[in-house]
């Protein structure tokens, strides 16, 4: 009994001090056709630490994503990495992403964009590759629903490609 005390404290030990605050390195994506508006929204999750981590790592400026009084600041930084990982074509043509803003949920923040006048879809291609720099072992997982059909994949870095018919 005490043997498996010790190795689960050994491995708790070793989680704890490799600076990981969590086991699984993981974003997920969602895009969704509005068909009403003739738009795609589009949310990324991903965690706090990990994003605010890769952040530091790329941009020369105080990162905080939870601390209100800097959300103004934040907002160009978050829109501007996510749309440097996550590229999506609809039918062919490539989509531009418009930033609409970020919020915390939980342990992760959300980012929300937007891309407009998208008159129909058949194939939606995206290419994914959020804090692959990161951590190695990062998993994208992506979701999309076109006319109340969901699809749903994920990649594994460095897997950054998907492809959806609807």
């Amino acid at each position: 009994m005490a043997s498996i005390l010790y190795k689960w404290l050994l491995v708790f030990a070793l989680t704890v001090s490799s600076g990981s605050r969590h086991p699984i390195f993981v974003s997920v994506t969602e895009i969704e056709y509005n068909a009403g508006d003739k738009s795609l929204e589009i949310s990324c999750k991903i965690f706090t630490d990990d994003l605010e981590s890769s952040l530091r790592k790329q941009y020369p400026t105080k990162i905080d994503l939870l601390d209100a009084k800097y959300k103004t600041a934040m907002n160009p930084i978050v829109g501007d990495y996510v749309k440097k990982h996550l590229a999506i074509k609809t039918d062919g043509k490539p989509a531009v992403l418009q930033f609409v803003g970020f919020e915390q949920q939980e342990e992760g923040i959300v980012s929300y964009f937007e891309v407009k006048n998208v008159t129909k879809v058949q194939k939606i291609e995206v290419t994914d590759n959020i804090l692959y720099e990161y951590q190695p072992q990062q998993m994208g997982i992506i979701h999309v629903m076109v006319d109340g059909e969901r699809k749903s994949t994920r990649l594994n870095n460095p897997e950054t490609k998907a492809a959806f018919s609807f």
